[in-house]
């Protein structure tokens, strides 16, 4: 069972668009046992802008997708529902389809390394641990991809594992939508101004007091 499939089918003529493209990426696991989990704040955040989208959704390249058009561009988003470990199996096939380049697929997911509802957007770089981003650099065959990484923390006990995979507090999903629209807010900026201007003007943001 999907998490969420974005918005019921509409119509669509089964062609790559010949504009260019930019794709985001939400990281995750499908179905309602990993819907709320810390591990799925990347397919948050991808429903979050989907939800104020018009346009084609389907269930494609191991993915459900969702594809539109803003200003002269296409822009497709894209949650690989591969599981996470094998994220880039589905984001590769995408990506070959619609002819994005690296630079142009903005991968977002969790990250254990940074501070509960910070954010961090960086061009490249490896994939610090996050298995569902080695994946993606391994199936791309780069490292050159933008990510922009939502901070989760880490467990006070227990193992990382079982930490990724748990739900959020109580106070967390309090705060949650506010870190959601922070980061739909930094895709948009990225697709609209660039990497190097979306950066400068998000990086270090937090929405959690």
């Amino acid at each position: 069972m999907l998490t969420r499939l974005f918005r019921p089918n509409r119509s669509s003529k089964d062609r790559a668009p010949n504009r260019p493209v930019s794709l985001i990426v939400g990281l995750g696991n499908p179905g309602a046992k990993y819907a709320a989990t810390r591990h799925n704040i990347g397919f948050m955040v991808v429903d979050q802008l989907a939800s104020s989208t018009q346009g084609s959704s389907r269930e494609r390249f191991q993915a459900a997708i969702l594809e539109t058009q803003r200003d002269d561009e296409s822009l497709v988003f894209v949650k690989p529902l591969t599981f996470m470990n094998n994220s880039g199996m589905a984001v590769s096939q995408a990506a070959r389809w619609y002819k994005a380049s690296p630079d142009r697929i903005l991968i977002i997911y969790d990250d254990l390394d940074l501070p509960f509802g910070s954010i961090r957007l960086k061009p490249q770089g490896s994939a610090g641990g996050h298995n569902g981003l080695s994946s993606v650099i391994d199936h791309l065959g780069t490292n050159a991809v933008p990510r922009l990484r939502i901070g989760i923390g880490r467990p006070v006990t227990g193992t990382t594992v079982n930490y990724v995979l748990s739900r959020f507090t109580s106070t967390e999903r309090q705060e949650l939508p506010q870190i959601i629209d922070l980061a739909s807010e930094v895709a948009l900026d990225w697709l609209s101004n660039g990497i190097e201007s979306a950066m400068n003007t998000f990086n270090g943001r937090s929405e959690v007091s």
